[in-house]
């Protein structure tokens, strides 16, 4: 699950640099923070060495993901409107979303967290590669002003604590809790779904 992450995240942070009209260095390091900034945050919080850190494989998995979403930025560089619009990225974001809540969550349990704490791991490690990559953009991070995105994640990391408790865990809490994350984000977009704001 955390490879699927890396890999859609990785992507999904090249077309957001690419939108912003950063040369290839520069999407290449919105990629990689976009991917590694959420997992090496939760990594750090639940006091272990982040993975990225201790194997080349993760990395590696990232950069995969990068060239993938040069190439595709190339392929939409002629196109009207926002590269972030477009659905290669919306469909890789929601994915790495869905993906990183769910391996979160786990991590969160694994380490023996609260339910307040995995619900804690499954948020950050969704949101926070993304939020770093728009801090790193000058700008204010999107889950805090815009877009119904925090919350499949918050509400995935509910959705583990709810499944262990009824003797749901490993692999099938992981995988449901990422097609649920998946298809709540899917359709907030489709939607347009937004939380009120309070101006």
């Amino acid at each position: 699950m955390n490879l699927v992450g890396l890999l859609a995240f990785a992507v999904a942070g090249a077309l957001k640099g690419a939108d912003a009209g950063l040369d290839p260095f520069g999407v290449a390091t919105l990629g990689v923070l976009t991917a590694l900034g959420g997992g090496i945050t939760r990594d750090v919080l639940v006091g272990r060495v982040p993975a990225a850190l201790r194997s080349t494989g993760d990395v590696a998995v990232v950069l995969v993901g990068v060239v993938v979403g040069l190439v595709v930025a190339t392929l939409l560089a002629g196109s009207a409107g926002r590269v972030r619009d477009h659905p290669a990225f919306l469909v890789a974001d929601a994915v790495g979303l869905a993906a990183f809540a769910a391996s979160g969550a786990a991590v969160g349990l694994d380490a023996g967290l609260s339910a307040f704490g995995v619900v804690v791991t499954a948020t950050l490690t969704g949101v926070g590669g993304g939020s770093l990559s728009d801090l790193l953009l000058t700008r204010t991070p999107a889950v805090l002003r815009e877009d119904f995105y925090a919350t499949p994640a918050l509400l995935g990391g509910v959705a583990y604590v709810g499944a262990g408790a009824v003797g749901v865990v490993g692999a099938p809490a992981t995988l449901g809790v990422a097609v649920g994350v998946f298809l709540l984000r899917v359709l907030a977009v489709r939607g347009e779904w937004e939380l009120p704001t309070l101006s």
